[in-house]
């Protein structure tokens, strides 16, 4: 394909900030009186916050509560989780990661970012990555959850690039879902068994160079 542009997901591709997520939500459900496991935070990639916590209340059988209470614990737990990884520093890029989009650029092809996150300016400043990224979609700019495309679709016309020219770089099921559906090609990050309709999946962006991405 012609590769014009590629946008990256940033938890779980760039950076792995889950055991920011998991400390900061474990210590909310503890607060709250019951446990919080690892294997219950893999279900939550690429879940807003909001939908992330009323996954962990029903969890911990703790009955409804009012919109006021759900953004108090939300607010709460996110607290937790920027005094995190404001001490985050660039020894945390996941590995290929720096190098790779550098290697898009130095290739002509455009780089953005689509994430979720509403943390997305602070984590990239904190690794030095912002001026790596043409365009940066996160959670303050958008309000469709993946899997609706709107995150990268966005990304794409920032960029300028028409979606059937765009390579989405994924680690969650939704976010491989947001990319087909917004008429783009996407590569998982993670496991082939669990990322199956990726068009291509890879352990992470070390394992991939950018001649490869015309055969996508």
């Amino acid at each position: 394909m012609d590769v014009k542009a590629c946008i990256f997901d940033l938890d779980g591709v760039i950076v792995d900030t889950a055991v920011y997520h998991y400390r900061a939500w474990k210590r909310l459900a503890n607060e709250l009186g019951f446990d919080f496991t690892e294997e219950q935070n893999e279900q939550l990639k690429g879940v807003s916050r909001m939908a992330s916590l009323k996954l962990i209340l029903g969890w911990g059988n703790i009955g409804h509560l009012s919109d006021e209470e759900m953004n108090k614990l939300a607010n709460k737990k996110n607290d937790w989780y920027v005094d995190m990884i404001t001490h985050m520093t660039p020894a945390e890029i996941l590995p290929g990661a720096k190098e790779f989009v550098s290697a898009c650029r130095q290739a002509g092809i455009k780089t953005a970012i689509g994430s979720a996150s509403k943390n997305t300016p602070v984590i990239l400043e904190k690794l030095g990555l912002t001026p790596l990224f043409d365009a940066i979609v996160d959670g303050n700019s958008v309000s469709a959850p993946k899997p609706d495309p709107e995150v990268f679709v966005k990304g794409a016309s920032l960029l300028g690039v028409a979606p059937a020219n765009c390579i989405v770089f994924e680690d969650a099921v939704a976010g491989i879902e947001a990319a087909r559906n917004g008429g783009m090609k996407a590569i998982g990050i993670g496991q082939p068994e669990v990322l199956t309709k990726a068009d291509k999946v890879i352990s992470g962006l070390d394992q991939i160079s950018v001649d490869q991405l015309q055969y996508i």
